[in-house]
């Protein structure tokens, strides 16, 4: 081995420890990109010349601008559209009809359909509640009859009786 061949063997052990310098890495692919690279070093070719030769695949050419812009360009026109406020505004149109009908719907499953299911009138004149009984340990039978003698009568007194 010629002493050129093997200070380039000494720089590549250094360049897979990773001790090399910028400058050194030159010389390395300076070096590699000569036609005349020795047998046991050629492998090592390929490495160190192929950022050079897909730099020079990359290079844009000078037509790129207007392949480009030819491209983009055609007969193709776009309008503008005009939006009017109702078609601006019908979306929450929509959103207010449904609201007023869930609205609806609502009120109307909170009134009873059938006569029989609406609460009586107490002699009050309030609604009477449906619901469990307050006095749950008392006999039915005597909450009934406590009922019924304290009712008052619907119909107006005459004028000259007394209540007793």
């Amino acid at each position: 081995m010629n002493m050129d061949y093997k200070y380039i063997t000494q720089l590549l052990e250094r360049y897979w420890k990773c001790e090399t310098t910028l400058e050194e890495e030159q010389i390395l692919r300076t070096f590699f990109s000569q036609k005349d690279v020795p047998d046991e070093l050629l492998p090592y070719q390929e490495l160190f010349c192929y950022a050079q030769k897909e730099m020079k695949k990359d290079i844009l050419g000078d037509d790129f601008d207007q392949k480009v812009l030819s491209k983009t360009e055609g007969t193709r026109t776009v309008k503008a559209h005009v939006i009017t406020m109702r078609q601006r505004l019908m979306p929450l149109f929509k959103a207010a009809a449904i609201i007023a009908i869930l609205l609806t719907l609502g009120n109307a499953a909170q009134v009873p359909f059938r006569a029989e299911d609406k609460p009586a009138m107490s002699a009050t004149g309030q609604k009477a509640v449906k619901g469990a009984s307050v006095a749950m340990g008392m006999d039915t039978s005597v909450i009934d009859s406590v009922q019924q003698n304290n009712a008052v009568p619907t119909t107006p007194t005459p004028v000259g009786t007394i209540l007793k």
